[in-house]
């Protein structure tokens, strides 16, 4: 089963974001509902592995990391495969994130080596790009590059399933584990 852990954000974080998006003429919109922050991607998984992770996760006991966009950018330079809100790169959410990490490898799980840059995708842009497109998306980008939100606090930590459809991934809920504390929340 493909998986992934990630952060579940507020109807509220999700709302400022699909305002953003309606500005956006590129690309397939993520929808709302389907908007976290990745912290472990999984890809294909047996389900005695999730199970194990499962058990790892439930032994996690963390605040809620504040969060913080910090703009908007897009990930393939000349050629944008993504566009994204950032998210400040926060010793606990770093933290956070190694904690899932431990998790992880203890339920016998791979992951690839890679740099945590954390962000809430927005849009994934066509391999096969028209002329234009990357000048629109940077000039999107340029026109939002004020957007800004109040800093905020993840609902929870899931566990979730993602299966690939022809209209973009579906994800389902596996498990979702609170954290200890959300300060102000």
């Amino acid at each position: 089963m493909r998986a992934f852990v990630a952060l579940a954000l507020p109807e509220e974080v999700r709302d400022a974001l699909e305002e953003v998006q309606a500005g956006l003429r590129y690309g397939r919109h993520v929808p709302s509902e389907n908007m976290h922050v990745t912290l472990a991607f999984l890809d294909d998984q047996p389900e005695t592995r999730l199970e194990a992770l499962h058990e790892a996760l439930s032994e996690i006991a963390m605040p809620a990391p504040e969060l913080r966009i910090t703009g908007l950018d897009a990930f393939g330079g000349r050629r944008p495969r993504l566009i994204f809100a950032a998210l400040d790169k926060t010793k606990p959410l770093v933290d956070l994130r190694a904690a899932v990490h431990t998790c992880v490898r203890r339920a016998g799980i791979d992951l690839p080596r890679e740099r945590f840059r954390p962000h809430i995708t927005l849009a994934r842009l066509p391999h096969q790009q028209p002329d234009g497109l990357a000048s629109g998306v940077a000039a999107f980008l340029n026109t939002a590059s004020g957007f800004s939100a109040p800093p905020f606090f993840p609902c929870h930590l899931g566990l979730y399933a993602s299966q690939l459809t022809p209209e973009g991934p579906l994800y389902s809920d596996l498990a979702s584990y609170p954290f200890t504390c959300i300060p102000n929340g």
